[in-house]
């Protein structure tokens, strides 16, 4: 049986007006130009930097490797999840995403719904998720028009390790004082809606016809599960977190017949196989551990805390 190996993915750096010139402490990165708001990590211009696979960018090794990559499932041309650090200094815009149903009525794959899961909060921090119960169309409509959008969104503290689901359809905006994981639908369909008086261009007619007034969006309890916690399980991800104390986590490694994604929040972690030179995964790196992978190991040298990310479809 053909097997394809466990690799580290190289991060890329976006540059987003709302950003920060200097990462640190998070990465070791500096900028004199635009400012970095978003640090990919399963982006398709990611390149493996270990293995065999060893400079080709996601997008080729889900082009070539697509099956053993990602196992049995629908086919599809880009990989299924797109999982990023955001580090937002300013408030981001309100705005919202398209469903799959509307997203495919515009001749696109798929919509966007996405979950995001504190790494870091300050006091105070928090994010709009939702309108107020009550809100109508027409108010919304108003409150664009005179630039009063934000006394109607529905505001929700946020503290590090929340997760919060955002369902495709939610008004929402991210504020500053956070570090944010973030996983989502691989799509880039984002629909503005205000933008405090930026002269970004706003997207309201589409805009409109994605959000719903009232979402499932909210914040999600974790559920305890033997030595790990799963976060979030819906229908696009099944998102865990694995502390782990010392040496390994014997069910981190059972077979699971889907592409696996590692992220390593806190310490680090040592990923080895017997066709394939063992590799190092440190904080805030991110490790892929294809779906017909070989029989693999990890081991720490002291305690890590790891995100596991797997595709609830392919």
């Amino acid at each position: 049986m053909e097997t394809l190996s466990p690799f580290r993915l190289a991060p890329y750096f976006r540059t987003r007006p709302w950003g920060f010139q200097n990462l640190q402490p998070w990465y070791d990165y500096k900028t004199d130009g635009e400012p970095i708001g978003e640090v990919w990590l399963t982006g398709e211009m990611c390149t493996a930097d270990t293995g065999p696979l060893h400079g080709l960018s996601l997008a080729e090794i889900t082009r070539l490797h697509r099956t053993f990559l990602l196992g049995p499932g629908p086919a599809g041309r880009s990989f299924p999840l797109l999982i990023k650090l955001l580090f937002p200094k300013d408030k981001l815009s309100v705005q919202v995403h398209p469903d799959d149903a509307l997203a495919q009525s515009y001749g696109e794959p798929r919509g966007k719904t996405e979950c995001w899961y504190a790494l870091d909060a300050q006091p105070g921090a928090a994010v709009a998720l939702g309108l107020r119960p009550g809100v109508t169309r027409e108010q919304l409509a108003r409150a664009v028009e005179d630039h009063s959008l934000e006394s109607l969104l529905a505001m929700v503290p946020v503290s590090k390790g929340d997760l919060l689901f955002v369902e495709a359809g939610t008004v929402h905006a991210m504020g500053p004082g956070l570090v944010v994981l973030e996983t989502q639908q691989t799509s880039d369909l984002t629909y503005r809606l205000y933008d405090y008086g930026s002269p970004r261009e706003l997207h309201l007619e589409k805009g409109f016809a994605a959000l719903h007034l009232q979402t499932r969006a909210g914040k999600v309890a974790p559920q305890p599960i033997d030595s790990h916690s799963v976060l979030i399980d819906e229908r696009y991800f099944h998102i865990e977190r694995w502390p782990i104390r010392t040496g390994s986590a014997p069910g981190l490694l059972d077979p699971v017949l889907k592409v696996q994604m590692l992220f390593v929040q806190e310490g680090r972690i040592r990923i080895a196989g017997r066709t394939f030179e063992p590799f190092v995964v440190d904080r805030n790196q991110l490790a892929v551990i294809p779906a017909a992978s070989e029989q693999w190991t990890l081991s720490t040298e002291g305690p890590a805390d790891l995100i596991r990310i797997l595709p609830a479809e392919s």
